[in-house]
């Protein structure tokens, strides 16, 4: 087999992720996210009607309710909006079944701030926390803190580029941050980890059988090997998302399209951002060494 020199682009590797994570902070920074009452509280009412929008919209203005947001599919509507009571929302479906008799409630949710204060500490929390387990199991299973600390900064950099984009598509297409986006945060830095790992165990392999070997030697052996498996299984899961971003609903629309910026980005990461960063570590502690 014909051994790749992917290492050779280490500063390519280098440039793309800077520029990713400066978009990411910069459209953080300057356009924020947009939230979903998971995290800031409201009422999420989906109803199946034939009335148009704006009949729905002057009911709501009749009643001194602002709509946040309200989206079509077909003859059904969602609409977001500030916390109501029951007697309020009681009125609205009695106000709108006056214009339509056959509308039908298929969903009314209300959340409270409080609550979605609390999903957004325990989302930070359950990516410190793994974070850190993950940098426990791979120091420890690998014996070297270099394969553990190489895996958790290529997954914070995916967990800020997935984030950035994320705030791209809020901005310039509306997609909402939801609880379904904390599960596809989480599912990317494990499918990330899962790739470098595959990677390092190869790494540490080939370094059992030849002690003298190069690190760099040793990083373009082990990706030759494993580059195919990767890529090949991350086009299966590519091809299936990329089905539901454009047919999927306005539900799944936004879980799928974070799920394969995620598969895209810890596809790369794992031989672009993991390896390289251990090279480097390696290179720093040959360089004490001498010292």
């Amino acid at each position: 087999m014909h051994r790749l020199n992917m290492m050779k682009l280490r500063p390519l590797y280098i440039t793309i992720s800077f520029l990713l994570i400066c978009v990411s902070f910069y459209s953080i920074l300057t356009w924020g996210f947009q939230p979903s009452i998971d995290f800031v509280g409201g009422s999420v009412w989906e109803i199946k009607t034939n009335l148009p929008k704006n009949k729905i919209e002057n009911t709501f203005a009749s009643n001194n309710l602002t709509i946040n947001t309200i989206t079509s599919n077909n003859s059904s509507f969602t609409v977001k909006f500030n916390n109501i009571d029951n007697d309020t929302h009681q009125k609205l479906t009695t106000d709108l079944k006056k214009e339509d008799k056959d509308l039908e409630e298929l969903r009314f949710e209300t959340l409270g701030p409080v609550l979605g204060k609390e999903l957004l500490k325990k989302t930070i929390f359950a990516v410190i926390l793994s974070s850190l387990a993950l940098l426990i199991f791979i120091g420890s299973r690998f014996s070297d803190w270099t394969f553990g600390l190489g895996a958790i900064l290529a997954n914070f950099h995916d967990a800020i580029i997935l984030t950035g984009m994320f705030s791209l598509l809020g901005h310039f297409f509306g997609a909402e941050m939801d609880a379904l986006f904390v599960t596809a945060l989480l599912t990317t830095l494990s499918a990330s980890v899962h790739d470098t790992v595959v990677t390092f165990d190869r790494i540490r392999e080939l370094k059992h059988q030849n002690i003298k070997i190069d690190w760099t030697d040793l990083a373009n052996h082990a990706i030759t090997e494993t580059i195919v498996r990767s890529v090949n299984n991350s086009m299966t899961i590519i091809f299936m998302l990329s089905s539901l971003v454009v047919l999927g609903g306005d539900t799944t629309r936004w879980f799928a399209a974070a799920l394969l910026i995620g598969c895209v980005c810890g596809t790369y990461s794992s031989f672009g951002v993991a390896i390289p960063l251990v090279l480097f570590f390696k290179k720093l502690q040959k360089r004490r060494a001498l010292v």
